[in-house]
């Protein structure tokens, strides 16, 4: 219930929680629930899933979406972990564990098929990564600012270094991921470009992240693989 689940023999040595930003991608979201549960059970996890929904017309909100999800789960639980995951993402692999770096953020999704399993660039943060709530606190989380896809993630490996941490990241081998892709029209462009930023990430972390979090909370409801929280 509300997606979340505890291992019923054992006591389990991490809390994750697993946030996932969402809007109107069903298909995506049924195949990673099938995927997801008995993979981070297998870890003998206690977690929950957490899905942040945004309502409206308006350009996709990424990262602000994902500071909210931060916001609403710490009222639930001191989680270890901070588990932010794209929704069209399934792991490949059982030893890619669900789990924070003690000293600094890490980037899960390090070999992609979609990238021939290797990093589009290097300083991509983007699919799934794991912070901590101490490094998300310390980082001022996600810009709120980034409307429309791309950008953000590479804002959000220079606040990592701004905030004075590094990138750890899962190994390629273990950090496998399959890209689901129900538009099959659309080709990836070759070769997959860095998104331009547009913003002066060194002037704007400190004033644009969890310190200036605005949003409506519309519901919060359990379903029966996950907690849905709608936002305005």
């Amino acid at each position: 219930s509300g997606g979340h689940y505890r291992p019923p023999h054992c006591f389990a040595r991490y809390k994750s929680a697993i946030l996932v930003a969402y809007r109107n991608q069903e298909k995506y979201l049924r195949h990673l629930l099938y995927y997801i549960h008995p993979f981070l059970q297998r870890q003998q996890l206690s977690y929950t899933i957490y899905l942040i929904q945004q309502v409206g017309t308006g350009s996709f909100n990424r990262a602000k979406l994902l500071n909210i999800g931060v916001r609403e789960a710490m009222k639930d639980e001191e989680w270890d972990c901070l588990v932010l995951h794209d929704v069209d993402l399934v792991p490949e692999n059982d030893y890619n564990l669900y789990i924070c770096d003690e000293y600094y953020p890490k980037h899960m999704a390090s070999a992609m098929d979609r990238f021939q399993y290797t990093l589009p660039y290097k300083s991509f943060f983007g699919g799934v990564s794991a912070l901590t709530p101490e490094h998300y606190m310390k980082m001022n989380g996600f810009p709120n600012t980034y409307w429309g896809d791309g950008g953000e993630t590479d804002d959000i490996a220079t606040r990592i270094h701004l905030a004075g941490m590094k990138i750890v990241r899962t190994s390629p081998h273990i950090g496998r991921y399959r890209v689901m892709d129900y538009n099959e029209e659309t080709e990836m462009p070759e070769p997959w470009r860095r998104p331009t930023s547009r913003h002066n990430t060194r002037k704007t972390w400190k004033a644009d992240g969890m310190n200036t979090l605005q949003f409506r909370l519309l519901s919060r409801t359990k379903h029966p693989l996950y907690t849905k929280i709608t936002v305005d």
